[in-house]
């Protein structure tokens, strides 16, 4: 990764950035999975995970990020000839921008599907009083 970006001396105390970066780049591609805009201020990530029931399944918010694992155990009544569906352990994990909600999360068909609320973004103007550097507030109060 372009580590140039983050050393930028015009992006402050984005150093936190860089480590979700570098944590979600570290992903495989299972289960697949779907993001798309459900309307202007929320998102739907549907998840493909036949075969995995909802017990099977965790949904949680940890450190700015929503994480889903999948955990199923082998069935021991079965004997397979040929195993084509995977019934294998998964964590995928999405970063999540400051502010954003999980709403819900269902598991339908075989697909979880998790909704996201983004609140809309409030424009803050904050000025910040300049105190003069030759003047002592205490040296101006004995002055008068």
């Amino acid at each position: 990764m372009d580590r140039s970006l983050f050393n930028s001396p015009f992006l402050l105390g984005f150093e936190h950035i860089e480590r979700l970066l570098e944590r979600t780049a570290k992903g495989d591609s299972y289960p697949p999975y779907n993001i798309e805009h459900s309307d202007e201020n929320r998102l739907k990530i549907t998840l493909a995970v036949a075969g995995f029931k909802a017990e099977d399944l965790s949904v949680n918010v940890e450190d700015n990020q929503l994480v889903i694992r999948g955990r199923m155990t082998d069935p021991e009544d079965k004997t397979f000839l040929h195993r084509g569906i995977a019934s294998r352990q998964f964590q995928r994990s999405f970063v999540l921008a400051e502010g954003i909600e999980v709403l819900a999360a269902e598991l339908r068909h075989g697909l979880l599907t998790i909704e996201l609320e983004r609140p809309p973004q409030e424009s803050v103007v904050r000025t910040i009083p300049i105190r003069s550097a030759g003047v002592h507030q205490g040296d101006a109060i004995n002055r008068n």
